[in-house]
């Protein structure tokens, strides 16, 4: 019988930290899949750097994903999700941001190149299926209250 205990060589999951942005009643996400080759969208944010605070870490992603800055406020949604075959796994940590200076800018590009495309929705884009994103929780984590969790979902491409 398999053991359903995950080899031994797997990594320690990755800590990121991710922004929910309503502006107007509309959700910021961004493409980052370098050259567009995905249709998915998610919140800004990324891969938290050691020695930095996460509010810290999360401002310096947005701002370079989108041109924006922004003040952090409370954690929201702590989201989990996995690749079973490659054993890759990613906790990420979503806080409510507002937008403090700036505008999405059609010029701006990403210093690292892996954000192609910014784009603020509606619930309603979200909801209904008009796009595809990801966590699940994302629409009720950004319009909802309190703080959610969403164990191991499995990565999409």
């Amino acid at each position: 019988m398999p053991s359903s205990k995950p080899p031994l060589n797997r990594r320690s999951p990755r800590l990121a930290a991710r922004a929910l942005i309503l502006h107007e009643d509309r959700l910021l996400l961004v493409n980052a899949w370098p050259g567009g080759k995905s249709d998915l969208w998610c919140a800004p944010g990324g891969g938290v750097e050691p020695g930095r605070s996460l509010p810290e870490n999360l401002a310096r992603e947005v701002h370079e994903e989108t041109g924006l800055t922004i003040t952090v406020g409370a954690p929201v949604l702590i989201n989990e999700f996995h690749d079973p075959a490659t054993g890759f796994h990613q906790v990420d940590l979503f806080f409510r941001c507002t937008i403090t200076a700036g505008t999405l800018d059609p010029g701006w590009r990403d210093p690292e190149g892996i954000v192609t495309d910014r784009h603020f929705f509606r619930r309603s884009d979200l909801t209904l299926g008009r796009i595809r994103f990801k966590p699940d929780s994302l629409a009720e984590a950004a319009w909802g209250e309190g703080l959610r969790y969403d164990p191991l979902e499995v990565i999409t491409r």
